[in-house]
């Protein structure tokens, strides 16, 4: 049955399928963060478009602490980048692996600052080894180096 709360909000008491009593959030440790962001293969980067917040689903690598993305010439992404070139342009970054069914899993943040690639031989070492998800050509990498690493595991109780 729903319950109402004080100040209008509405409850539900009907069990959610495969859910049982509910779960817990447990924070982990920076490395353990950086860890399970580097054994996905996709996130989303959150940067600044028209002064509103914007959102792209990426494939990205974890290396040295560092998520490298691959881009292209004219991408908002690469032109965020190219922003603050000097100090590196604020961003949020976050990857996650959910399951509905037991309602468990763990979300990483990562907030730091995306910086291009200008390296030649990093850019070809990356041509090499990340290989984006859309049928286009990439000419361009992106770096975020972070700051701020947040994570969490939902768990059962």
């Amino acid at each position: 049955m729903p319950r109402s709360e004080p100040g209008g909000a509405t409850h539900s008491d009907v069990d959610v399928p495969g859910g049982g009593p509910g779960r817990n959030t447990e924070e982990m440790a920076r490395e353990e963060a950086l860890r399970l962001l580097g054994s996905v293969p996709f996130g989303r980067v959150v940067f600044t478009l028209h002064a509103l917040p914007a959102i792209r689903p990426v494939n990205h690598l974890l290396e040295d602490g560092a998520i490298l993305i691959r881009t292209h010439a004219g991408a908002e992404l690469a032109e965020a980048a190219r922003r603050d070139e000097g100090r590196g342009t604020v961003v949020a970054y976050e990857a996650d692996s959910l399951d509905a069914e037991s309602m468990t899993g763990w979300s990483v943040v990562v907030t730091g600052y995306l910086r291009p690639v200008t390296d030649p031989v990093e850019e070809a070492r990356l041509r090499e080894r990340l290989h984006p998800w859309v049928d286009r050509d990439m000419d361009r990498a992106v770096r975020i180096d972070p700051d701020l690493v947040t994570g969490y595991r939902l768990r059962p109780r």
